[in-house]
């Protein structure tokens, strides 16, 4: 009897690695699986795993990926514990009342990190990313605005919220699906991000709040947070409106408390009522978790947050998601604990040295033009200068593509269509030998760049790779 299964047929050939099949390599693997329906039969698991492995592998290299700003690398260590902890739902906290725990330590971290009233008893909760979180602190800011106007409009009056137009696409999601009116402070001339007195000029009594951005995706800088709360003390002054804000920190929010210390932008600002961060970015954790957190209970409207009996436990919970893996959560206490305040510190300014030097070795090729220069969020952006004319930063982006490097090249909103730019974002894990090599690849490619007889794209908005 032979050990290995099937027979080979001389007239049918393998469809199939022969490799693949489970124990013979010439029998069993004729027929690829379909792609777009279920298979008639099982396969062995070892050749299902080189299906899905074989064809991931035409995916990009993470690890060059420029444009991302969620985390690529973590330690063995983490990828362990949240390979034991990824059964666990979150949401099951009487099952699993170690990972609620954990979930509770790090939301009273953060409210120490920024610098809350109370950080023993900090409101907050974990989220699948900053998206959820920022929907979650939109949904409190309308219902707070509600409760002080519900003698004055009905239940489905439609608010509005005051925002930059370099906001994150979430909150557009947000405006969209809670039917609240977005207005957009635009850009102008050289500064990319909201301006404190265009905000407050655009309150009124129907304003839920205004969102100010730690870190805008479009070129990694700050908005003023604190110019922007004295606008609206100013506003509140001559007309009694109180505005609050919320400070969209996904990427700064876990940058400054450590590189900015003397950056005022977090609770210790009266006038901020809520912010959030993204713990897959620069909390360093593979994705995907959010925080989102509030100044006290006051902040966040108990109609918000629902009592859950289940599985024989009474839970409050006021995350958008029910079910999801405990991982993340897990993954953000052993990155804190792991690191703590000093580790951070060197993880970050890390990779601010790495985005600092490599925008200072881009401006010196002589073919660019710095918009910032990585000294604020780890990341930058950059155009072509105003004298090269044989391409543009679409051609460099889909050159470098050539190499394996995904570099985003994008056009600004309104007010800005005119500009064109690259952005660089530098994560833990990209060092300065991988910005060597990142200098020397668009180095060899500049030559012929400079031989072109102008840019070879002909549709920008088809050619962008911009992804927040």
């Amino acid at each position: 009897m032979p050990l290995h299964k099937g027979s080979p047929e001389p007239d049918r050939r393998p469809s199939v690695n022969p490799f693949f099949g489970e124990a013979n390599p010439v029998g069993g693997m004729t027929e690829a699986p379909p792609e777009h329906r279920l298979p008639d039969g099982p396969l062995p698991p070892m050749s299902a795993y080189q299906l899905v492995r074989d064809e991931l592998m035409l995916d990009g290299n993470a690890r060059l990926n420029l444009a991302t700003f969620v985390t690529t690398w973590m330690e063995n260590q983490a990828g362990v514990l949240m390979a034991e902890c990824r059964d666990k739902n979150m949401i099951d906290k009487d099952e699993y009342p170690r990972t609620a725990e954990l979930e509770r330590r790090c939301v009273s971290m953060l409210a120490d990190l920024w610098h809350a009233p109370d950080p023993s008893s900090g409101v907050g909760c974990s989220t699948t990313g900053s998206s959820e979180a920022c929907m979650l602190a939109g949904m409190a800011l309308k219902r707070r605005w509600a409760a002080r106007n519900k003698d004055r409009y009905p239940s489905s009056a439609r608010p509005n919220l005051v925002m930059g137009i370099n906001v994150q696409v979430c909150w557009e999601k947000f405006c969209n699906f809670w039917e609240v009116e977005a207005r957009l402070v635009p850009m102008e001339g050289e500064r990319f991000h909201l301006d404190p007195q265009a905000a407050a000029d655009l309150c009124d009594e129907n304003t839920i709040g205004v969102v100010a951005v730690l870190g805008s995706t479009f070129d990694g800088s700050y908005e003023p947070v604190a110019e922007l709360c004295a606008a609206l003390d100013a506003l509140q002054e001559r007309t009694g409106l109180d505005i609050p804000v919320h400070v969209d920190g996904a990427s700064g929010a876990m940058v400054a408390p450590f590189l900015d210390e003397d950056l005022v932008w977090d609770f210790r600002l009266p006038r901020v009522s809520s912010i959030n961060t993204s713990g897959h970015k620069y909390g360093l954790v593979y994705p995907g978790v959010g925080w989102a957190l509030w100044r006290s209970a006051e902040e966040l409207p108990q109609e918000l947050v629902f009592r859950v009996n289940y599985l024989g436990g009474d839970m409050p919970t006021f995350a958008l998601n029910f079910s999801r893996p405990g991982a993340q959560v897990v993954a953000q206490y052993y990155t804190f604990l792991r690191l703590g305040r000093e580790g951070y510190r060197a993880v970050q300014q890390t990779s601010r040295n790495v985005a600092r030097g490599l925008a200072e070795r881009i401006e010196a090729m002589g073919d660019f033009r710095l918009l910032t220069r990585g000294d604020q969020l780890p990341v930058f952006a950059f155009t072509t200068a105003d004298d090269v004319t044989a391409y543009d930063v679409f051609d460099v982006s889909r050159r470098l593509r050539e190499n394996g490097w995904l570099v985003p090249a994008y056009t600004f909103p309104a007010n800005r269509e005119d500009l064109s730019v690259l952005r660089v974002v530098c994560r833990n894990g990209f060092s300065e030998d991988l910005a060597g090599l990142f200098v020397d690849d668009l180095n060899r490619l500049l030559p012929e760049l400079r031989r072109q007889p102008g840019p070879f794209t002909a549709d920008r908005q088809a050619a962008t790779s911009f992804h927040h």
